[in-house]
């Protein structure tokens, strides 16, 4: 760990640190669910309309980041970002309801497009030969936060805080990096070599960035991305649910049963950093898509609770690299319209926010064990959907 910080640059750890808080953010409120749902009395399509709704609202704000992020702007964006990012947690431990759940998530999605998402593509601005390797780094950032977010619930569960008291923590951590954001920051893009490029209306910007979905490269790698959150994102935001009411056991040990899959990952995202230096990204990517392909219906169809953590730990190994590989191969046909991510990623959004509502939907007629089933079209889609050998950029 000292040498994955030592070699890189203050301002890469600050880009880091920011995606860090963001998973932490992430792993708490998705370990959190059981107890969520047990405190304000949520069914599954609830559960299911607030993992999707807030996505969906995102969808209308974050293309326009993206289009003003490639500008002189996006400082400004990320700061203000971060801004609605720590009140949105602060909502969120205070929220009495469903309703105000709801809100406070509604704010926090586009706000963590501002603070986190346009700090990605700075990152990938910084060495635009090596994307895959630096959405490494940021992934491995990314998956010690997830670890990390579980462990914090439980400690505050063992502190009689419960997830309120999690939520307000993590606001207060939310504001401290904020400040070193706002110190640390970059203060223009660092691919505006053209300082007299001339600035495009807004919705010429945004048919430009919508326009690469054209090109047959773009659109692979944006459908690929949203085929593996199945088993990435999506799978994880079910994870407690599952263990507490198909498993059967409690919130606590679905808490630390999760923690089984985030740290194993972690490891693999860290070994996949000097891997990348070695083998080819698609390379490891199709062997460990065959892998899960036979290891999740084991880990669905086992019961011995220790052969389905092992068989849990595996999996969240084996899906290491899935997002960095993928997202940097996207990079890479982007060039400088990094920030064009965002209109990307949220155009195939339009889709993907309803798969968390649907799966809910599934789950409340035919029970949970049948909805998880559904995942399995992740690694079917990248097992026909990658291509054969790496095309060339550049």
């Amino acid at each position: 760990m000292r040498r994955f910080t030592q070699r890189l640059p203050r301002m890469v750890l600050l880009l880091l640190l920011i995606e860090f808080l963001d998973e932490l953010v992430y792993g708490a409120t998705e370990a959190a669910w059981p107890l969520i749902r047990d405190d304000l009395g949520l069914s599954y399509t609830q559960i299911g309309l607030a993992l999707a709704l807030p996505g969906l609202v995102s969808i209308f704000i974050e293309p326009l980041l993206g289009v003003l992020g490639d500008g002189s702007r996006r400082r400004t964006l990320v700061l203000g970002g971060g801004v609605v990012f720590c009140a949105a947690l602060a909502l969120y431990a205070a929220a009495p309801s469903f309703e105000m759940l709801l809100l406070a998530a509604m704010l926090f999605y586009p706000a963590s497009g501002a603070f986190v998402s346009l700090t990605q593509t700075t990152l990938m601005d910084l060495e635009p030969q090596r994307h895959e390797q630096n959405m490494a780094r940021w992934t491995f950032a990314g998956s010690a936060g997830v670890v990390a977010g579980p462990l914090l619930l439980s400690l505050f569960i063992l502190l009689g805080l419960g997830w309120r008291g999690a939520m307000g923590g993590l606001a207060f951590v939310a504001l401290a990096v904020l400040l070193l954001a706002w110190r640390g920051f970059p203060l223009k893009p660092l691919q505006s070599d053209d300082e007299d490029e001339p600035t495009l209306p807004l919705l010429e910007s945004l048919r430009r960035a919508l326009l690469l979905l054209k090109r047959g490269e773009v659109l692979r790698w944006v459908v690929l991305l949203e085929f593996s959150d199945l088993m990435m994102d999506v799978l994880y935001s079910f994870l407690a649910l599952y263990f507490v009411d198909v498993v059967k056991i409690d919130p606590g040990s679905a808490a630390l049963a999760v923690s089984v899959w985030t740290v194993v990952g972690l490891a693999g995202d860290f070994l996949l950093i000097p891997l990348l230096e070695r083998v080819k990204g698609l390379d490891y990517l199709r062997v460990s898509v065959v892998l899960e392909l036979i290891l999740y219906p084991a880990f669905l169809l086992v019961e011995p609770l220790w052969l389905k953590l092992v068989l849990l730990g595996v999996l969240g190994f084996f899906n290491s690299g899935w997002y960095s590989i993928l997202k940097g191969n996207l990079y890479s046909e982007l060039g400088k319209q990094s920030a064009a991510m965002l209109v990307l990623d949220n155009a195939a959004a339009l889709v993907a926010r309803f798969i968390p509502l649907g799966l809910g939907v599934v789950a409340q007629r035919f029970g949970l064990g049948a909805a998880m089933w559904l995942l399995l079209l992740g690694p079917l889609a990248l097992l026909v959907g990658l291509p054969r050998k790496k095309k060339e950029i550049g």
